[in-house]
């Protein structure tokens, strides 16, 4: 399919339809990405709860990579969705060179000066005394994925926004059932320990890359090409303009897990075993909800640049309303059985899986919320309303839990660790609800006047 066929196809199938099309890879690729990243902590968990609380200290790293990846692969993903939509085919293909060989470029800046300063990065993670060792044995080695999990981000997401979405899954799945693989292997039989596990992350993402860079020159996807990587000031505007929202959304994340590593551990290594567990438990939870929102996002961006406003706003509502009823059941089962998930990764380790279970519980009774505060975000930032966009992302992980999770726990003790993400996402979807109404309330009256320009012609 031509990309004038691919543009065609976006803008004039049905939306609905269009939308499960798109998000069933998307939806595919986040629960085994998710899957795999809960692979370290699940099985470094059969070790010891120093390294399983290593894996989370160092969560917060690598969730700071992926905001550089998520910044570059949205930015100039949104970019080209909206030049396609648009059919300004070249403007496009130069993003994509800017974009792919921008955050490689910073992922090997990341790889260096982690190497360079690995022992006070470690405690700025969140290490105690005694997880230090094992967070410096994981660390070293995850660094050297660094380059390849930034640019692989920004591969996925560019083949995304294409409607590309199944070769953008192929690569992604294929490291992270990789990694699932060599896990128990390096872990276990190689005794390796946690060193194993993060080799066997390392192992997984080049693997991704290879397959994603391979998937960028099959048949009219635009190939990465450096004579095109020719940076401008217009073009990293874009970026910026688009991106702005992931990097403020995962780079908050980042932050907020170190700050909830530092509190939980004047708990000790339980406490940030057991929220570290809760994170993957809910960022599995999620990543179908993200996936679905991924599925829109192109969908969302050929129709706003071609002026489809009936169409964007029709995929959003499909997309809500579905996610809020998916969410309600997946609330209903965390909730419930919270106990037996927290203990399959520290079995008969009654202090830590009493914090998670009562942190996944509080979590579990907003889950549905986040229907509209996901997909809400992903639109503004699809549509390059990135102010917005930035305001929401920003709000969940930084405006809101960051002042909570350093109040609230000197209140409420650990129960003010465990309540920080659900009142934070209270006061998130209270913020995003008249920011997402105004931008819809926007495309309607753009619609009418577009109308009445038709009508006068």
């Amino acid at each position: 399919m031509t990309q004038e066929e691919k543009v065609v196809y976006m803008t004039t199938e049905p939306v609905n339809k269009l939308v499960c099309k798109m998000a069933v890879p998307t939806i595919i690729s986040m629960l085994i990405t998710s899957f795999y990243n809960m692979a370290d902590t699940y099985f470094v968990g059969k070790l010891d709860t120093q390294s399983t609380a290593a894996v989370g200290v160092v969560f917060s790293l690598m969730a700071l990579i992926q905001a550089l990846g998520f910044f570059f692969g949205h930015g100039s993903g949104n970019y080209i969705s909206r030049k396609l939509g648009a059919k300004e085919f070249e403007d496009a293909s130069k993003m994509a060179s800017i974009g792919f060989f921008s955050a490689f470029i910073c992922g090997g800046l990341v790889l260096v000066l982690g190497l360079i300063f690995l022992e006070p990065l470690s405690v700025v993670l969140g290490s105690t005394k005694t997880i230090l060792p094992y967070t410096k044995k994981y660390l070293s080695v995850i660094l050297f994925g660094a380059p390849f999990m930034v640019s692989s981000l920004v591969l996925n997401n560019q083949l995304r926004f294409q409607g590309s979405a199944a070769s953008a899954m192929a690569g992604i799945v294929s490291g992270a059932v990789l990694n699932i693989i060599l896990d128990p292997i390096f872990i276990f039989q190689c005794n390796m320990g946690i060193t194993g596990a993060a080799l066997a992350t390392v192992i997984g993402q080049l693997l991704g890359f290879l397959l994603l860079w391979n998937g960028t020159r099959k048949g009219e996807n635009i190939h990465i090409k450096w004579k095109n990587f020719k940076p401008a000031l217009y073009y990293y505007k874009e970026i910026v303009r688009g991106g702005v929202p992931s990097l403020c959304r995962q780079g908050l994340a980042s932050i907020a897990t170190m700050c909830l590593n530092h509190m939980a551990g004047g708990f000790g290594d339980a406490a940030i075993a057991g929220m570290s567990i809760v994170s993957r438990i809910t960022m599995f939870a999620n990543s179908a909800l993200i996936g679905f929102g991924q599925g829109f996002q192109p969908v969302c961006g050929m129709n706003y640049g071609a002026k489809l406003y009936k169409r964007v706003k029709e995929g959003f509502w499909f997309c809500v309303k579905y996610a809020f009823f998916f969410l309600i059941v997946i609330a209903a089962g965390a909730y419930i059985f919270a106990p037996e998930m927290v203990s399959l990764f520290r079995e008969n380790d009654r202090e830590v899986i009493e914090v998670g279970t009562w942190a996944l519980r509080f979590q579990a009774v907003v889950f549905p919320l986040n229907a509209w505060i996901v997909l809400c975000n992903m639109m503004l930032q699809s549509i390059g309303k990135a102010v917005k966009a930035s305001i929401i992302a920003a709000a969940r992980q930084g405006l809101f839990f960051l002042p909570l999770i350093l109040t609230l726990p000197r209140i409420f003790g650990l129960t003010g660790i465990e309540i920080c993400q659900m009142i934070s996402d209270i006061l998130t979807f209270i913020l995003a609800v008249p920011l997402g109404i105004s931008v819809l309330k926007e495309m309607k009256e753009e619609k009418e006047v577009l109308e009445e320009e038709n009508e006068d012609i």
